[in-house]
């Protein structure tokens, strides 16, 4: 009887390290979890890029609207008849007070 006890006291701590320890294991798992995890975050955002892109490839493809103001935004670019003013801002030098006597 003990040593059947024994036996089966040596393969039940065989298998509770395989579970802790080996290949496929606990930690495994969880580690499998947490870059399951990050790799659904990293999809949400690509999926939310995605569907922004498609808003614009929509945008484009209906109205010469969108496409006018890309034109204007990304190329600088202006219609006839149109006056284009630009403002530049200098920035002010401030000389540096002389300290007093």
């Amino acid at each position: 009887m003990r040593l059947l006890t024994g036996i089966l006291l040596i393969l039940f701590c065989l298998l509770q390290y395989r579970l802790w320890f080996g290949q496929y294991s606990v930690t495994d798992y969880l580690q499998r979890l947490d870059e399951i995890a990050t790799q659904r975050a990293s999809n949400q955002e690509l999926q939310k890029r995605n569907r922004m892109l498609m808003a614009d490839v929509t945008d484009l493809q209906q109205g010469l609207e969108a496409i006018e103001e890309r034109a204007r935004n990304e190329l600088g670019l202006i219609g006839e008849d149109e006056v284009f003013f630009r403002i530049v801002q200098t920035e002010v030098q401030q000389v540096p007070a002389k300290d007093k006597p």
